[in-house]
């Protein structure tokens, strides 16, 4: 073996941001421009499901865990294996659009089909929701929330919607705030994920942003709607309407511009690219 063999640099275990943002806005076109109607429906139902498994999972991992810090420890764990699911499995969570389609605006590789992007952007949100609903139903006939487990699920439902309790305009608008520093950190664990170059690689990113975004309490749209799926149908706790107003609705739009002024401007900005 020669020595200019056995002293070379290893491979790069990771892809520098530039090509990341390249990566997203390549996708963000390539989904915007080739994937009908139904197949975003039926990709985005599939994230919105798994996105309610990490919420199931939580919600058991924690039931009986009375320690603050090993409590959102494990929180977070439980989300991060929904989200990675969905990260493999190729579903389209809205966290990830608005990564994803940002980059591609700002890229304009999409110009021409503007539409198309933005047919996607509220389709993956309508069919996160759709699956998270169906996903929550099923979960009803096979798991029956009682105890701890359904006051772990209320209480968690209750966080998601803690703003209503300051009411009006100024409540609303701290949940979209909140929902913006969400999508920062999940938005990121969306970004970094990209770079790693094996499953491992992948995951690590994932799960600690996603800790970190769990253990701060911001709001994050598909996450509430897995909460507030599991509780609807045992009637406990905030239902639907408090849900969608308060959890769902200002975090999605806090999550919009998070993932696109919070994770995509600033790289895109600072960055150089091919």
């Amino acid at each position: 073996m020669s020595s200019a063999h056995r002293f070379s640099e290893p491979a790069n275990q990771y892809l520098d941001s530039n090509v990341v943002l390249l990566e997203l806005s390549d996708a963000g076109a390539n989904r915007a421009r080739t994937l009908s109607v139904g197949k975003v429906m039926v990709l985005s139902m599939i994230a919105g499901a798994f996105i309610t498994v990490g919420a199931l999972l939580a919600v058991l991992l924690i039931a009986d865990v009375t320690a603050s810090g090993p409590r959102r420890l494990l929180e977070g764990f439980g989300f991060s294996v929904g989200f990675f699911i969905v990260i493999l499995s190729g579903g389209l969570l809205f966290t990830e659009v608005n990564v994803e389609l940002p980059a591609t605006l700002l890229s304009r590789k999409a110009n021409d089909a503007l539409h198309l992007v933005f047919r996607l952007w509220i389709l993956a949100a309508v069919g996160n929701l759709a699956g998270s609903f169906l996903t929550g139903q099923l979960v009803s006939i096979a798991h029956e929330f009682v105890g701890t487990d359904l006051d772990t699920l209320v209480e968690i439902a209750e966080s998601k919607s803690r703003f209503q309790t300051i009411g009006g305009i100024e409540g609303w608008l701290r949940a979209v705030v909140s929902g913006m520093l969400g999508n920062w950190l999940a938005g990121m664990a969306a970004f970094l994920s990209v770079m790693g170059r094996t499953i491992i690689g992948r995951y690590i990113p994932v799960l600690l942003v996603v800790i970190a975004f769990v253990a701060s309490g911001f709001l994050h749209s598909p996450a509430n709607m897995g909460v507030y799926a599991l509780l609807g149908p045992t009637g406990a706790g905030p239902g639907w309407g408090t849900g969608l107003w308060w959890a769902i609705l200002p975090a999605a739009l806090g999550n919009i511009m998070g993932g696109a002024l919070l994770v995509v401007l600033p790289f895109w900005y600072a960055g150089t690219r091919r």
